[in-house]
């Protein structure tokens, strides 16, 4: 059974804010290659020391969450943009970063790298083929 974003994601940045690390498998492919959704699970923490190349759980509108990558950092304001994403970025404030990732766990019982992606992100213009190659070859 599936609970909603809006009971489950809060209650995980709760758990997170109490200074546990809570484990969840996301949905969805926004994060492909380095997340697959639905396969991979993730460990978060509490968001401290944010970086560019993070990957971030955050709240950007009322009850809409995502788990993407920080791409700027600005003051109070963050970028965020998926790494399967085409194109298209998401802008939210530091306070509404939930947690951080600090692992990514393969069902195969691995750690999968937690890249910051610098290459990656710089290929925003090749990821079309570079995903579809990825999909065709990896799943």
């Amino acid at each position: 059974m599936q609970l909603p974003n809006e009971i489950f994601i809060p209650e995980i940045a709760r758990l997170v804010a109490e200074g546990k690390q809570v484990v969840f498998t996301p949905t969805g492919v926004s994060m492909r290659p380095f997340i697959e959704g639905g396969v991979d699970n993730v460990t978060l923490v509490q968001p401290e020391a944010l970086q560019v190349g993070d990957i971030v759980l955050a709240e950007i509108q009322p009850q809409h969450y995502v788990l993407h990558r920080i791409y700027a950092l600005q003051g109070d304001n963050v970028t965020l943009m998926g790494d399967g994403n085409l194109a298209g970025t998401e802008h939210c404030s530091r306070r509404e970063v939930l947690a951080k990732v600090i692992a990514i766990h393969s069902p195969k019982g691995r750690n999968k790298p937690l890249t910051r992606a610098w290459l990656w992100r710089h290929l925003k213009h090749s990821r079309r083929l570079l995903l579809k190659i990825y999909r065709h070859t990896c799943i």
